[in-house]
C-alpha cells in the first residue's frame, strides 16, 4: 500500500480539483492502520500565508469519502491534512520555479559543494531540468552563485524570516 502510484496520482488530482496544490504525501503507520499525511497549499499564496484550518477540513472531508471506498486502503486508516507551514518543502520542479527569489535552505545527504551539509541562500531556479545534472541554483549570502546537484539534496525548503 505504501506509495501506491495510482493512489497518489488520484489524490493529487482530487486535491487540485478542489483548488489546492498537493505539496507532499507521506505514508506511515502499518498495513492495518495506515497513516496518510497530506500537505496542501494554495497555488496563489505567498510564503507565510495561505492554507487555513478550514481549507484542511475541506480537503480532508473530500478525500475521506474517496478513501473510505477504496479497496486498497485499510478501514482503520488515519488521514492528516495540513498546511506546508512557513518552512514549506520544495519538492517538485514547479516549486523551484514558483518560489524563485525566496530564501531557501537545502540540506545534503552529505557535505554539499565541499562547504556544509546545509546551504542557505536566494533561490534562482533550476538548471539542466530533466537531466542527470539537474541542479538548484542559489545565490549565497556573500553573493556567490552556486549549482547544487538535486541528486545530492536530501531536503529543500523555504526559510521564513520573522519580521
Amino acid at each position: 500500500m505504501r506509495g501506491l502510484p495510482e493512489i497518489e496520482a488520484e489524490l493529487e488530482r482530487r486535491v487540485e480539483d478542489l483548488g489546492y496544490e498537493l505539496v507532499e504525501i507521506r505514508w506511515g503507520g502499518s498495513g492495518r492502520r495506515p497513516i496518510l499525511k497530506l500537505r496542501i497549499d494554495r497555488s496563489d499564496s505567498v510564503p507565510g500565508e495561505g492554507v487555513t484550518v478550514d481549507d484542511c477540513a475541506v480537503v480532508s472531508r473530500a478525500i475521506e469519502s474517496w478513501l473510505d471506498e477504496h479497496e486498497k486502503i485499510a478501514e482503520q486508516y488515519v488521514l492528516e491534512v495540513s498546511s506546508p507551514g512557513v518552512d514549506r518543502p520544495l519538492v517538485r520542479e514547479r516549486d523551484f520555479d514558483r518560489f524563485r527569489g525566496e530564501q531557501v535552505a537545502v540540506s545534503g545527504k552529505e557535505v554539499l559543494l565541499g562547504r556544509a551539509t546545509r546551504l542557505e541562500g536566494e533561490l534562482l531556479g533550476l538548471t539542466e531540468v530533466g537531466t542527470e545534472r539537474e541542479a538548484v541554483l542559489l545565490r549565497l549570502p556573500d553573493g556567490e552563485e552556486v549549482h547544487v546537484p538535486r541528486s545530492e539534496i536530501r531536503k529543500a525548503h523555504l526559510v521564513y524570516t520573522w519580521k
